[in-house]
């Protein structure tokens, strides 16, 4: 059937609105390069939420699948095009007003996540969830999978600091939930609902977002073992007693690709390395550090080193950030995301070792340690058909570990469609049915993100 594309055409313009399939191609998938992405219909480039509202009720009066997308900096093929979909990209919705009265932000979906720092900066204020990619994510993006970050084991991630949301329903409608107040119980948790949805329950046209004040700057602490037992062991052993604003664990094969990557002078003998940050006031950062290394030193570390220059502990957090475009180097990845509680945290690493063993594949581990959300981060190759077999089996196998050890198939990437397979397994009937009910109500004919995390 030939959709008539005029009407959209004359409401929102021929720059808002592309057609043509070279136009249309970078378009199709996100980070994850979902080889089945299908060609669009029509790239909406929406400026407002009337935009998106005219684009959605388009989509709906025609039963047109939508695809909303940010940045594009997804890893899970949250954002792959659908054959004849609607793309509606935010990516032009960049607007943001910072309330210091209010400690709020008021943010349009497309502005990177690094813009609102930095505009939260110039008033002495602070977003704290800060996902590795926070240089080219946007926050629509974060917001569609819950993103995390390095210092979510303190400071927590977006949900948190998501305080009200504009949003676009399936049939156009926009709604605005919550608003720039620390407490509102009033009707039911609606924002918390959309937050993490990925765009199969609405499309986010405007956040209002907490904001704390400006972070102190860190004493830093990084320490490499001999063992991965010994690494997690100590990330137990921190949390069971410590708060630090950040705990980062990279495994030998992710210290081997940073180095060869920035010839830093990372130990490449180490079997862990473990990033620690504390941004208590003065001398009780101090202390914290201090007893850090005492537990470091107590679980076989070979080497620690701690400093309170700014600039030298950034050295080894931009180290922590880079590994996946470090490992990459090696080839494609099949990117996880897997969590598990904090005792179930070297029960995961060890057996992603054991499988990366099993199947001769390179997995490079990197973590949230502190949260026990990790990136086992798997090496294939597309030219050659039995290393992509084996990857790919490998990538069933960490899923179906992390079930097993009472974790999640997706801490901060989210579900998309590269992780769906795995979600009934993970979920269980009862609570999948609850899912598809929500989404059914709010989107009955399906339109929204279909194939995508539900």
């Amino acid at each position: 059937m030939t959709i008539d594309l005029s009407g959209l055409l004359q409401a929102l313009g021929d720059e808002r609105v592309l057609t043509d399939p070279d136009r249309m191609a970078s378009y199709r998938w996100d980070r994850a390069l979902d080889p089945d992405a299908g060609m669009p219909l029509a790239v909406v480039r929406a400026e407002s939420t009337s935009d998106v509202q005219e684009a959605v009720r388009f989509a709906a009066a025609h039963r047109l699948p939508i695809v909303p997308r940010g940045a594009g900096s997804g890893l899970s093929g949250g954002a792959t095009a659908v054959e004849g979909c609607l793309v509606i990209s935010t990516e032009r919705m960049r607007a943001i007003t910072v309330d210091p009265s209010t400690r709020t932000a008021t943010v349009q979906p497309g502005l990177l996540n690094t813009e609102v720092k930095q505009a939260a900066a110039a008033h002495g204020l602070w977003y704290p969830p800060d996902p590795s990619s926070y240089e080219i994510c946007s926050i629509g993006g974060n917001i569609a999978t819950n993103a995390g970050g390095l210092c979510c084991v303190k400071y927590g991630v977006t949900t948190d600091y998501v305080l009200g949301l504009t949003v676009v329903l399936a049939d156009g409608t926009a709604v605005t939930l919550g608003g720039p107040r620390q407490k509102d119980v009033a009707g039911l948790s609606l924002t918390k609902l959309f937050v993490g949805s990925e765009g199969t329950l609405g499309i986010v046209t405007e956040v209002v977002l907490r904001l704390l004040p400006a972070p102190r700057k860190p004493a830093t602490l990084v320490s490499t073992f001999p063992s991965i037992e010994s690494a997690t062991q100590t990330v137990l052993d921190i949390t069971a007693r410590l708060r630090p604003s950040m705990l980062e664990l990279m495994d030998k094969t992710s210290i081997n690709a940073v180095e060869d990557l920035t010839k830093m002078g990372l130990d490449r003998n180490a079997e862990a390395l473990l990033v620690i940050q504390s941004d208590e006031p003065g001398e009780y950062a101090a202390a914290e550090i201090e007893l850090i290394t005492e537990l470091c030193t107590a679980n076989q570390a070979s080497e620690t080193f701690s400093t309170t220059d700014p600039a030298e502990g950034e050295q080894f957090v931009v180290a922590r950030r880079i590994t996946i475009d470090a490992v990459e180097a090696m080839g494609p990845l099949l990117l996880e995301d897997v969590g598990v509680p904090l005792p179930q945290l070297g029960a995961l690493v060890k057996g992603v070792a054991a499988i990366a063993a099993n199947r001769e594949v390179t997995i490079a581990m990197v973590a949230h340690a502190g949260d026990g959300n990790t990136h086992p981060l798997i090496v294939t190759h597309a030219s050659d058909p039995d290393i992509a077999a084996r990857a790919e089996r490998a990538y069933d196998e960490v899923m179906r570990l992390a079930i097993s050890l009472g974790g999640t198939i997706t801490g901060e990437h989210g579900v998309g469609r590269l992780k769906k397979p795995w979600l009934a397994d993970y979920l269980g009937p009862d609570a999948l049915a609850l899912n598809h009910r929500i989404k059914d109500a709010l989107d009955p004919h399906g339109i929204l993100n279909p194939g995508a995390a539900l």
